[in-house]
């Protein structure tokens, strides 16, 4: 299966249903009251953590995530029924962050964790409802609310206690494959590994979840090498092992490679910087091993601890494992990330504005929209209560500002009408 960790889609909750404009009609009951029901409210865009996945694949074949606006109202006081709510299963470990804004939204960081981003559109009234004593029989019902689309980008950041970071061919995804059941893409070359990889450390009656992730070159804080593709996948863990090639088998110095890499992740987050970090000296089977251990731990000085290991042979990991056990003791739960609300648009969000082109007031925004739609001009009741929005709501008063007087022609929407004070 590919391995993707970022994608990007569309998402809507549902709009809301239109209410319902009708009147009870029966036998020797010729004037029978309003009975329009309301509309149903649209469905929730929820997003789901299904721990069965680990790739955002399949959003790269499917884009718009709409979930189904609610039914119309109908005769008898009936209300539409509710949309059904869409629920968009992703990888545990992925955030939703708000495309617009940049913020996160959502942190999907638990197993079976759900959470509603968008919430589905309100019902809008039936004409019962706006049945008073001095207007018995309303013709118009009230709109649904309508919902505007979103786009948000979902970015897989890999759940793990321990990440194994290093360079290239080092030995990290022999070293997994070794202490867990995994059973990663080993050979001798670069960039073997092309994703991270998971497993299962099983230690005496404890278990921990040991993270490969792909060898880091200089320059991964900026990106070289798909540096930012992999660093993200570190983020989450509660500690590194720094896995180094302490034999110098490909003529590289591997205190120069200790450096560089702690030097790739502080320049990428000072929050990675400063995970407890252990290092496994591998490959010390091989010639030379020993003595370039003790120079290395000379250089990087005693509050390092350093474990010999080789993951060839298997040997040097029960030192490793205890030590790495007591640190998870004392560090705090995986890292989550802040939430913030998303920012729901609507079809009629509030307000309005005045503007003039020769002669004619032109007045629009959400709150113009509202008015237009609920609004039937063969009503004598509708059009009293249009009359009465526009005072409610200041039209009238931002009119005169504006310097609408006496016959002024005023335009909303289709509709075009004289100002008369």
């Amino acid at each position: 299966m590919q391995f993707v960790d970022k994608a990007r889609i569309v998402i809507k909750s549902g709009d809301g249903g239109d209410g319902h404009a009708s009147f009870h009609r029966e036998k020797f009951v010729p004037r029978g009251g309003p009975d329009g029901g309301d509309g149903g409210r649209g469905g929730d865009v929820v997003f789901y953590a299904d721990p069965n996945m680990n790739t955002l694949l399949d959003f790269r074949f499917e884009r718009f995530y709409r979930a189904e606006p609610g039914e119309k109202g109908k005769a008898a006081l009936s209300t539409g029924k509710s949309g059904q709510d869409k629920v968009i299963r992703v990888p545990v470990g992925t955030l939703v962050r708000d495309v617009e804004t940049g913020r996160v939204v959502a942190d999907m960081n638990r197993p079976g964790r759900a959470k509603i981003i968008l919430h589905g559109g309100r019902g809008g009234r039936g004409n019962a409802r706006f049945a008073t004593p001095r207007r018995q029989s309303p013709q118009f019902a009230q709109p649904g609310q309508k919902t505007l689309e979103r786009e948000v980008e979902l970015e897989l950041r890999t759940i793990a206690d321990v990440g194994l970071v290093g360079l290239p061919n080092v030995g990290k995804s022999t070293m997994l494959s070794v202490l867990t059941s995994a059973r990663p893409k080993i050979a001798n070359y670069h960039f073997t590994t092309l994703t991270p990889n998971l497993g299962v450390v099983r230690r005496y009656d404890r278990t921990f979840v040991l993270a490969d992730i792909p060898g880091l070159i200089e320059g991964a804080a900026e990106g070289a090498g798909l540096g930012h593709d992999f660093l993200r996948h570190v983020e989450r863990t509660r500690m590194l092992i720094h896995v180094v090639d302490v034999s110098g088998s490909e003529g590289r110095d591997p205190i120069e490679d200790y450096r560089q890499i702690n030097e790739e992740l502080h320049k990428y987050s000072a929050r990675l910087a400063a995970l407890p970090q252990l290092v496994a000296a591998n490959k010390m089977d091989l010639t030379g091993a020993e003595e370039n251990l003790a120079a290395f731990r000379e250089a990087v000085g005693g509050d390092t601890e350093v474990f010999p290991v080789s993951a060839a042979t298997v040997s040097g990991f029960d030192a490793l494992l205890d030590r790495v056990l007591r640190v998870l003791e004392t560090l705090p739960k995986t890292y989550e990330y802040e939430e913030e609300e998303i920012v729901e648009g609507q079809k009629y969000e509030p307000g309005f504005t005045v503007e003039k082109d020769g002669d004619v007031f032109i007045v629009s925004g959400g709150t113009v929209d509202y008015l237009l739609d609920t609004t039937y001009a063969d009503d004598e009741g509708s059009m009293r209560r249009f009359q009465q929005y526009l005072i409610k709501e200041g039209i009238i008063d931002a009119l005169r500002k504006a310097g609408a007087g006496e016959e002024s022609t005023v335009r909303m929407g289709e509709w075009e009408f004289d100002f008369i004070e």
